[in-house]
């Protein structure tokens, strides 16, 4: 599959949402494009160099995200809210005319749904209060906090973690596996 390719400093994964700003010509055609062939994109954690650099090192693991709301900002910035489909690998890139970076991808596996084991329900509680935070609130989010998947794919968004750190949480197909870091890290973090 064929896809526009969006390099970020942020992640986003399946079911998250994440809010962005658009004022770079080939992301506003992207949008464009997207809106009337009722596509997504995939969203891609920056290695190194600048989100507005056309050559940008990012990651090979990312989320398709489709388009669910957009307006214009009083900025005057084009705003949208893309939400997470389903995780990808990236397996072939390109640079169309216009800078903006393509790929063929292919969607991994749909994670494994389990229970939040009862060592780990304090995660359950950080995200609840995480998502009271007015911009998480505002995106919406529907979060089962009984689910290890859900509740791992949003800390793993909200949290603030380094971008290798996010990475290989992104890249990890075990949900408990997941929480299992998480916990640590979060000790670490208090």
């Amino acid at each position: 599959m064929h896809v526009p390719l969006f390099p970020l400093n942020s992640i986003v994964l399946p079911k998250g949402r994440i809010p962005l700003q658009l004022f770079e010509p080939r992301y506003i055609d992207m949008l464009t494009r997207c809106l009337k062939e009722d596509r997504g994109f995939v969203i891609v954690l920056l290695r190194e160099g600048l989100e507005t650099n056309s050559m940008a090192a990012f990651y090979d693991i990312g989320t398709y995200v489709r388009i669910v709301d957009f307006q214009q900002l009083e900025s005057g910035l084009l705003g949208i809210t893309a939400e997470g489909d389903y995780k990808v690998t990236v397996v072939k890139t390109w640079q169309a005319p216009d800078g903006l970076n393509m790929g063929d991808v292919e969607p991994l596996l749909m994670e494994e749904d389990l229970p939040v084991p009862n060592r780990l329900n304090e995660l359950s509680v950080v995200l609840k209060a995480l998502l009271r935070h007015p911009v998480v609130s505002d995106l919406n989010m529907s979060v089962d906090f009984d689910n290890a998947r859900d509740v791992g794919w949003r800390l793993t968004e909200l949290l603030p973690l380094d971008k290798q750190e996010k990475q290989r949480l992104v890249e990890l197909q075990d949900p408990l596996e997941r929480l299992d870091r998480l916990h640590v890290l979060l000790e670490a973090l208090e």
